[in-house]
Order: structure tokens, then C-alpha cells, then sequence
């Protein structure tokens, strides 16, 4: 049998990844994805404030700057295609004194040398707009075009939509050999002529088995906490401190799902280091009760941290390396991702383009088909369904109304969920106010029934990470 040779080898299925991989599924190439971990956006994508950023924040002139505000506007058309959740709730930068607000003016001012258009508001308007807010809130500025989305499942549907045009995906594949001649091997197993370097936080270690060290990435950790979704008015805007030299600070968000993130923090630790700790989330608290009082923290349900890529080179960098062939998408810290189908434009059409022939497939589809959500149905289109498949009928999970129908569906999609954590980012299985206490049982089942494994198969997150160990009795 002939050896494959992929035309290109993607390494790393995070938001640039997955997007990357769905874009050039519309051409006649080759397209090999390898992800170290058991699912796609597992580390930094998943793990974020979830806000496409308008692109007045960032420095004029920069990469962040011109993908920000390009890649903001590509949102609609790509969530569309997708079926991904995204909504334009608009951000609100709030100034709490006369220095900040002179801030405010020259964030104002870098908006407007980065073509997009902000409202600077006053201490009236910006309570009308936020009631909650504190009395020491003096002023704002308003950008409407800043959006909300669901990260989980913009890197999910694209890379579903990759392999449904041809993209191979291998999961649990850590690249730690890469041999250049006349391709490159991978592990001594995987060839491909194209590499291109998406592994994030490790793309400084990735890039350094093949060239010499020419970046290095500082991982920079954010915690933050999870509002349950509760009918009690609270925050409708992003909400936004005044950056500092640290970054955008402490942020007050509503998420898709009715859900409210607070936070992130920002730490330099060690990579791949995405604990938390009970200082840093009390002073994620402390910075976001100088925006609204009385934050309902009884409300959270779950804290997590994300680590995010910041590079020696203070900007994105996406360019081909010193090998020839080999290209680095590296350093995508916030705005990366408002900016990804950005740079992943400028990447095939500015680098892959000049090196291979670009041929668009006949049949290349850029949408999915569409996921059943009992939530977003009428009574009468529920009962329709219901008849239909009783499966539709079964509640499994009870926060988040999630039935064993959409389960089932989602189990036999192309990029399908390998575990209970995997299943619950895409459905929310799990992601509500028991998180997971009444229906992860119910989900074990059936994951373990569909791919017809053991129970203490299954595992939470990644390979060896079962939650059932061993049957304590005998089953009646």
C-alpha cells in the first residue's frame, strides 16, 4: 500500500485549528488534524471570557488590531453556517474616575484610527444602560458590534464540518518528533509536504523540533467564576475595567446560555497549569464588586481557569518559520479569538496560497446540518418529534433540559463526543446547577451503550480518566 502523504498537517485543534482545518476542506487537498488531547478544544479555546472583541482596544498597526477588527465582522456569516450561538450584546468599558475616563478618551480615539465605531457615555446613560452598576461609575464607552458566543461549539461545528468535506482528525496524538526531508514525518509515522503549528501554549516547543528558538510563549493564567442562568436582572452588556498593563482585567459578561462569567485573573505559571485557588478568586471578586454590588455569588455553580499564549513578540505571530514549509500560528492571546477566521484568511491567503495550487471542490458544503434543541420548540413542534422518537421525550439531563435524543444525535455526528466532559461541552449535559450529581450516571449509560464499551471505559476528559472503577455488587 502507498504511503499517505498529506498535502498539509495541522497541528493543534483549538479555535485555529478547527477553523483552519474547515477552510481548507473547500479545497481539493489532504488535510490532516492532530490533537494531543481526547477532543477537540480542550485547552485555551474552551477556556476563555467566550467575547468576540470589537478591535478598538488593541495597539493600531498591529496584527491583533487588523485581524480583530477584520475577523469581528466574519462572525455572523461563519455562526450562521455553523449553527453556533452568537450574539452582539455590545461592551461597555466602565471609568470609575477622572484619569480613567481620559483613558476611555484615548481608547476612543485608538477606535477610531482601528475603524471601529464607540460611544463614549456618561454617568447617566451608562446607569440607564446598567442599573447595577456602583454609584462610582462616571462614564463608559459603548462599543456595539462586541458579541458573546459559545466557544465549545464554534470549535466543535467547524471541525464537523471539516471532516464532513474530507479533513482526517486523530485525537490522543502528542507530535514530539518531527523529521524534515523531503516531508516531514511526524512520530515516524504521519507525512505530510505543508505543517503548519497551532498548538498554542506549546507552539514555542513545537515550533523548536524543527527550528531554533526564534519565540518563546509565557503562559499566563485566568480564573474565573460561573454564574448559574436566574431570572433576577443583572448585567446586559460585557462589562470591561479599564486595561491595564496586565491586560482588559476583571470582566462582568452574560454568556449564550444565560450563564454570567466573572473574571479572568492573570498569573504567569507554569505550562499547562489550569488549577485554581481560592485567593485569586477572591480577588477576581474584589476587583468585580468595584463594578456592581451585591454580585449574586450563591448563584455559581463552577470556577475553571484557561491559560492563555502570550508570546515574547508582544503580537500574533503567523508566518512561515526559518523552515521552509513549516508555518507558526502562534501567540493568539486575546483577541485571538474575534480574530481566528482572521488568521486563518490571511494564513491561506497570504502564506499557503504561494505554495500550493488552490482548487475548490464541487461539492465542498460550508454548513452543518442543523442540531434539534427541544429548548428553542414550541409545545406542538416538541410533541411532533416526541412521536416521532420517544428518545426526544427522555430528560436526562434536569438543569439544562437536555433529552436522550439530542444525546443520541450528537453521538452520531462526525466529530462526536469521546466523553462525558466532551458530550457536555457540546450539549451542556452536566454543565448546570448539580453539575453532573443527578444525570452523569445516566450519561455513562450511554456512552458506554452507543459504543458499546464497559461502564469504567468511559472516561471524563481524557484517556485514563474514568470515573467507575470496578462493580462493587453483582447486578439484579
Amino acid at each position: 500500500m502507498k504511503e499517505q502523504i498529506y498535502d498539509i498537517c495541522i497541528i493543534g485543534a483549538g479555535v485555529i485549528g478547527c477553523l483552519l482545518a474547515r477552510e481548507l476542506s473547500k479545497y481539493d487537498l489532504s488535510i490532516l488534524v492532530l490533537e494531543k488531547n481526547n477532543d477537540v478544544c480542550e485547552e485555551t479555546s474552551s477556556a476563555n471570557s467566550a467575547i468576540i472583541h470589537s478591535g478598538y482596544d488593541p495597539l493600531p498597526g498591529t496584527l491583533k488590531a487588523k485581524l480583530n477588527v477584520e475577523g469581528n465582522k466574519m462572525f455572523d456569516q461563519i455562526c450562521d453556517e455553523l449553527d453556533v450561538p452568537f450574539k452582539r450584546v455590545g461592551s461597555i468599558t466602565v471609568a470609575f474616575n477622572k484619569e480613567e475616563m481620559k483613558t476611555l478618551n484615548s481608547l476612543h480615539q485608538r477606535g477610531i484610527e482601528n475603524k471601529v465605531e464607540t460611544i463614549l457615555i456618561d454617568k447617566e446613560e451608562l446607569h440607564r444602560l446598567e442599573p447595577l452598576l456602583t454609584e462610582k461609575a462616571i462614564g463608559g464607552l459603548l462599543a456595539k458590534t462586541c458579541g458573546i458566543i459559545d466557544p465549545f461549539n464554534l470549535c466543535v461545528h467547524a471541525m464537523e464540518n471539516a471532516i464532513d468535506n474530507g479533513v482526517i482528525l486523530k485525537l490522543n496524538v502528542q507530535v514530539e518528533k518531527i523529521d524534515n526531508k523531503n516531508f516531514f514525518t511526524l512520530n515516524d509515522q504521519y507525512k505530510a509536504r505543508i505543517i503548519i503549528n497551532a498548538t498554542g501554549v506549546n507552539a514555542d516547543d513545537v515550533n523548536q523540533l524543527v527550528n531554533q528558538k526564534s519565540f518563546t510563549i509565557l503562559p499566563r493564567r485566568g480564573e474565573y467564576i460561573v454564574l448559574d442562568h436566574f431570572n433576577a436582572p443583572f448585567v446586559n452588556h460585557t462589562l470591561f475595567m479599564v486595561p491595564s498593563s496586565k491586560g482588559k482585567g476583571v470582566l462582568i459578561t452574560p454568556t449564550t446560555s444565560g450563564n454570567y462569567l466573572i473574571g479572568p485573573s492573570a498569573n504567569i505559571v507554569i505550562k499547562n497549569d489550569n488549577s485554581t485557588g481560592k485567593e485569586i478568586l477572591q480577588e477576581v471578586k474584589n476587583q468585580a464588586g468595584k463594578m456592581i454590588n451585591n454580585i449574586p455569588y450563591q448563584e455559581t455553580i463552577r470556577t475553571f481557569a484557561g491559560i492563555r499564549a502570550t508570546p515574547s513578540t508582544k503580537d500574533f505571530i503567523i508566518e512561515e518559520s526559518q523552515t521552509n514549509n513549516f508555518i507558526n500560528i502562534a501567540g493568539i492571546e486575546s483577541p485571538g479569538l474575534a480574530s481566528a477566521p482572521a488568521i486563518v484568511k490571511m494564513v491561506i491567503d497570504e502564506i499557503i496560497a504561494k505554495k500550493i495550487h488552490l482548487k475548490v471542490k464541487n461539492n465542498y458544503n460550508p454548513r452543518i446540518k442543523k442540531y434539534l434543541h427541544l429548548n428553542s420548540m414550541s409545545l406542538e413542534e416538541k410533541q411532533k418529534l416526541f412521536q416521532k422518537n420517544q428518545d426526544y421525550g427522555q430528560i436526562i439531563c434536569k438543569c439544562e433540559k437536555i433529552s436522550k435524543g439530542e444525546i443520541i444525535d450528537c453521538l452520531k455526528r462526525s466529530c462526536p463526543p469521546l466523553s462525558v466532559k466532551a458530550l457536555k461541552k457540546r450539549l451542556r449535559v452536566g454543565f448546570g446547577r448539580c453539575q453532573g450529581g443527578m444525570c452523569q450516571s445516566e450519561v455513562i449509560d450511554i456512552l458506554a451503550n452507543f459504543y458499546q464499551l464497559e461502564k469504567n471505559q468511559i472516561n471524563y476528559d481524557n484517556l485514563n480518566s474514568q470515573i467507575l472503577l470496578e462493580k462493587t455488587k453483582e447486578e439484579v
